[in-house]
């Protein structure tokens, strides 16, 4: 592969994940750390990319969406691995429902090449499946939020209403005694039809988000099938999620299996 040819994929790579590590552009690319790190280092000379510890982020001038922007490189290594267990609920030929949450996006990344019919609010999400020759996509329309790229409102609710999926996937802003919170009236809307269309639901979160509230309650803790989540989650707040009779799969790194109790 020629040395702009690699550089260009490898600047792809970024764009599409936001954030990437070394050890991920070293596997993709099957080049040395030392190229990856030259190739690095000539990209942020051009200002399309910005070095930080652990990895690279993306710095192009394509639009950014602050929803995704505004996450810390280690929220990012949480949701990876939180989107690495999930996928393991998602079997092949399933219609599964994604929204544009971050966590959720990162579970996207995971089944691009899948034999999946994939329907999404999301811009991002469905940029991912676009080309994908494997996987059927289906966008749902509707107001697009600025700040996520995610179609929410009557028209994405009302669409969502005609369909039938086996499985929804989503990720909240706040998890707490009264069950699940999100900060976005229109989106808790949606993500509600996104519910009432699933025969399953399972909610993506990392660990941080438990023991707040948000702007408005989604739904009970009982009310969802799955909750995956990284082992940051404290063992209270493990006793209270299975009390509420949900699957609770904690990821770790490095590990593909539980290290919780699961229901």
């Amino acid at each position: 592969m020629l040395a702009e040819e690699r550089r260009n994929r490898l600047l792809e790579l970024v764009r599409v994940r936001r954030f990437a590590s070394l050890p991920e552009l070293v596997e993709q690319l099957q080049v040395s750390e030392s190229t990856i790190r030259r190739d690095l280092e000539h990209l942020e000379e051009r200002g399309s990319a910005k070095r930080i510890h652990g990895g690279v982020l993306y710095a192009g001038t394509s639009p950014k969406l602050p929803h995704f922007d505004q996450q810390q490189p280690q929220q990012w290594e949480n949701k990876r691995t939180i989107a690495r267990r999930a996928v393991e609920l998602i079997d092949d030929g399933d219609t599964i429902l994604l929204d544009g949450g971050s966590t959720t996006y990162e579970v996207a990344r995971l089944l691009v090449g899948r034999p999946l019919h994939v329907v999404t609010t999301s811009l991002p999400v469905a940029n991912l499946f676009a080309a994908d020759s494997k996987s059927d996509l289906v966008l749902v329309g509707g107001n697009i939020c600025p700040r996520s790229g995610v179609a929410q409102g009557p028209l994405a609710d009302r669409m969502i209403a005609s369909l039938r999926v086996r499985k929804t996937m989503f990720s909240v802003a706040a998890i707490g005694d009264e069950g699940f919170f999100n900060n976005n009236l229109l989106l808790v809307e949606t993500e509600r039809a996104m519910m009432r269309a699933a025969d399953e639901v399972i909610v993506v979160a990392d660990s941080s988000k438990f023991g707040h509230q948000s702007l408005t309650h989604l739904c009970g803790l009982g009310d969802v099938e799955h909750l995956v989540v990284d082992h940051g989650i404290s063992e209270e707040w493990r006793n209270k999620v299975l009390a509420a009779g949900v699957d609770l799969r904690i990821a770790c790194p490095g590990d593909n299996h539980d290290t919780g109790t699961e229901a």
